[in-house]
């Protein structure tokens, strides 16, 4: 029999952003709806793992309670970042069993994670923009700790006369839009 993992390839490693940059990021969008211990939540963070050796998605854990009513969204900064091998890419899915029954989406409907975005001055926070778009009026409640979405890692190739020179240097729109 083939050892399970022979043919995976090992290209990437999860780590924490540094508090001063996760308390950064948590302060700018702390509202009335989230009001907690930034470091204890920060303490707590866990790193994405998989649940089964067959599992393709790395899970990221809810850092505090998220609830949302129907058609309520809510950006999550993660406290997560990924050091990755160039030619890959991390792209982010709510996790299916949400999907399914809550709607739950990523607001931007994929997340990519792009291997230089580790480098940025933000040090490549992973951050999720949420709604629960449930038709049928339910409220979604994720516990502090529970899965809400997953992380795949995907190689990817470029054209033959590809000349990207640019650097990033920054999240969500850093290389133009």
């Amino acid at each position: 029999m083939i050892p399970k993992d022979r043919y995976m390839k090992r290209i990437g490693k999860f780590q924490k952003v540094s508090f001063r940059r996760f308390q950064e990021d948590w302060e700018a969008l702390l509202s009335a709806k989230i009001q907690a211990d930034i470091r204890a939540i920060y303490q707590d963070i866990r790193l994405p793992q998989r649940a089964t050796s067959g599992s393709a998605g790395y899970d990221f854990y809810a850092p505090v309670e998220i609830a949302l009513q129907p058609g309520e969204g809510i950006w999550i900064p993660t406290g997560v970042r990924v050091q990755m091998d160039e030619g890959w890419v991390l792209t982010c899915y709510p996790r299916s069993g949400l999907g399914f029954r809550y709607r739950l989406q990523l607001d931007n409907t994929v997340g990519v994670i792009d291997s230089d975005y580790f480098y940025s001055d933000n040090e490549g926070h992973i951050q999720a923009k949420l709604t629960n778009d449930s038709r049928e009026g339910k409220p979604l409640v994720i516990p502090a700790g529970k899965a809400f979405m997953q992380g795949i890692f995907l190689e990817y190739g470029i054209t033959v006369d590809d000349a990207a020179q640019g650097v990033r240097n920054g999240g969500l729109g850093s290389t133009g839009l």
